[in-house]
């Protein structure tokens, strides 16, 4: 057994990540848009010490089906994400905070802008979830019938990329001297401008905030086609992994590191983060039972469009009680191919039936049922076989699964020493254990 740490990060949604969990949870009524709600949550995490609190996003309301996400309502009620982070960059002083941000709908300047800003008012903890969106209902928020192909997708993500990371490099480290002998605030030599003339953008100016604290916010991505691994292998420094079996992720985890070297770049500039949810409980039975109690309140609508959201089929009417038939499965996906692949692999090789693939789907993350013991251990597994650096949290239930986890995995984390007992840095690098980057233009002229 070794010593290395494992990454910890929490996705977190209002009342969990369960389509049921707002059935269940502890949290007020008004969870999704209460602030003080979430820097409870937020001091939470920071008190079991985790790296990462995330917030997932996609910038649109479900404008169909209203009678189904009355039952689930993702994304129907939410704050927009770099501004709750803002809001909770005040009150908490270790924990990095990190969210979804779409290439395809956002234009760089304003976001590499707001991520600056998130940076400076954190002291160095912002992350930045490079995302391409998935779903037409944010399309058409902006102009567009559907999204366009996953292939343009990426074209666009890749220059959008670089766009931001010229910008965020405008100002060398000790531009800002505020020389008042001099009657000079910054070195104007030290000024870089940003002109770009490509395929979707065209940018020429600088961005008006000096340097953030960590160079440029840490790069998180979670694409798992080939479009996707390659541009992680060429930029990302976290990626949330959404394959649900040891053997699995450790294909994907050698797959992507693998892919590094061919940018210039070592495997341990990255942290691969598996998808993990834990049920806790005082034996392994009373964590299932707590796990099965809350899979059966999942609404047969909700099953139904959860699973023909990332399948890409109706399921509408289908029966519950038979399973799906092949030749009414789309060839390719257009959307999530990471879930669309792991649905398609569940109905060939288990031969389940609608009921009782929606009742175990658990779109690209594993549910470990057991003791704190029997989790660390499955944990442990994964980290020394290679399979993750670390673990994107999502728990089914908040804040009632973060809280047992912080109170009783922690510990045991900690006893076996593969987790840390205190924050080791300031800055959401310095945790991760990530290099700050140096400017482009500092270190050519070196």
């Amino acid at each position: 057994m070794t010593d290395q740490h494992m990454a910890l990060g929490v996705l977190v949604h209002a009342t969990g990540s369960h389509p049921a969990s707002w059935l269940q949870s502890e949290a007020p009524r008004d969870a999704s848009t209460n602030i003080d709600y979430y820097r409870k949550l937020a001091t939470l995490a920071e008190t079991g010490l985790m790296d990462l609190f995330f917030i997932a996003d996609t910038p649109a309301a479900r404008t169909e089906k209203l009678n189904v996400y009355t039952r689930y309502p993702l994304f129907m009620n939410c704050f927009e994400p770099i501004t709750l982070l803002s809001a909770l960059s005040g009150s908490t002083r270790h924990i990095g905070l990190g969210a979804t941000a779409s290439t395809s709908f956002y234009e760089p300047y304003n976001l590499a802008r707001q991520f600056a800003s998130l940076d400076h008012l954190s002291h160095g903890r912002a992350g930045w979830n490079v995302v391409t969106s998935a779903n037409d209902y944010a399309a058409r928020n902006f102009g567009l019938d559907k999204l366009p192909p996953h292939d343009r997708r990426y074209a666009r993500a890749r220059e959008f990329f670089d766009v931001v990371s010229k910008l965020w490099d405008t100002w060398e480290d000790d531009a800002f001297v505020g020389d008042k002998e001099q009657c000079k605030v910054f070195e104007p030599g030290k000024f870089h401008t940003t002109d770009h003339q490509g395929e979707f953008f065209t940018v020429y100016g600088g961005l008006n905030i000096k340097r953030a604290p960590q160079g440029r916010p840490v790069i998180i991505q979670a694409g798992s086609s080939e479009d996707g691994k390659s541009f992680a292998a060429e930029t990302a420094e976290v990626v949330f992994s959404s394959d649900p079996t040891l053997e699995k992720s450790q294909r994907f985890y050698a797959d992507l590191k693998g892919r590094m070297p061919a940018f210039g770049r070592a495997p341990e500039e990255m942290k691969i983060l598996a998808g993990l949810s834990v049920v806790v409980g005082s034996s392994e039975a009373e964590a299932q039972d707590k796990y099965r109690e809350l899979q059966s309140l999942i609404h047969p609508d909700v099953g139904r469009m959860r699973l023909g959201a990332d399948l890409e089929l109706d399921l509408t009417n289908f029966p519950l009680d038979e399973p799906i038939p092949e030749h009414l499965i789309p060839k390719t996906a257009n959307l999530h191919q990471a879930y669309f692949n792991q649905i398609v692999s569940m109905i060939r090789d288990q031969k389940l039936t609608l009921r009782q693939l929606y009742s175990s789907y658990e779109r690209g993350k594993v549910t470990l049922c057991g003791t704190p013991q029997q989790i660390v251990d499955h944990m442990e597994e994964w980290i020394d076989t290679r399979a993750a650096d670390g673990f994107m949290l999502a728990f089914h239930v908040l804040p009632n699964d973060m809280t047992d986890f912080v109170a009783h995995v922690i510990p045991e984390l900690q006893r076996r020493g593969r987790f840390r007992k205190e924050y080791s840095g300031t800055t959401l690098r310095e945790n991760l254990g990530l290099a700050r980057p140096a400017n482009r233009h500092a270190q050519a002229a070196r």
